[in-house]
């Protein structure tokens, strides 16, 4: 049985057997991308000639523009999208990805005119960056005193097999 599905793994270039010498009847296939290692790179690098952001205004809607974020995910889709509705000046944002094997996503941003959807954009990314050195700071000083903390009662017991 396993020399057929050898085969057929084989021949199959969209998956592999994960673990032959399981000892279940169940099987783990995979697809061939979790393994190949060539390509990982692909997923986020932009290629010659490929912009991280293109942007195009919405001609039906007022106020909206239609954002194309190459080699990204949900991540940040919905990192973006979720801060937009903060905003007292943004009346919709949502995002969606065209297909799931390809790194892109579309985000859709009206505003209610008293800025662009460009400039609501640019203040979100700007005030998430702010967001992230802020949590950057606090989990340092918080690792640092665990790290402190820690070296303290290594000494502290040190020093109790001293005595």
């Amino acid at each position: 049985m396993w020399t057929t599905i050898g085969r057929l793994v084989e021949h199959e270039p969209n998956s592999t057997l994960r673990n032959p010498n399981r000892k279940s009847n169940h099987m783990n296939i995979a697809h061939k991308a979790d393994f190949n290692n060539e390509n990982r790179f692909e997923l986020f690098l932009l290629d010659d000639n490929e912009k991280k952001v293109e942007w195009e205004e919405e001609t039906r809607i007022p106020n909206t523009a239609v954002f194309t974020f190459n080699k990204e995910d949900h991540t940040l889709g919905n990192l973006l999208s979720s801060r937009l509705h903060k905003y007292d000046y943004v009346t919709f944002s949502a995002y969606k990805v065209p297909h799931p094997l390809f790194a892109k996503f579309e985000l859709r941003v009206t505003t209610n005119g008293s800025i662009s959807p460009k400039d609501a954009i640019v203040k979100c990314c700007k005030d998430i960056v702010q967001d992230l050195e802020v949590l950057s700071r606090s989990f340092t000083t918080e690792w640092l005193g665990k790290r402190i903390v820690h070296e303290g009662e290594a000494e502290r017991l040190a020093r109790e097999r001293e005595i």
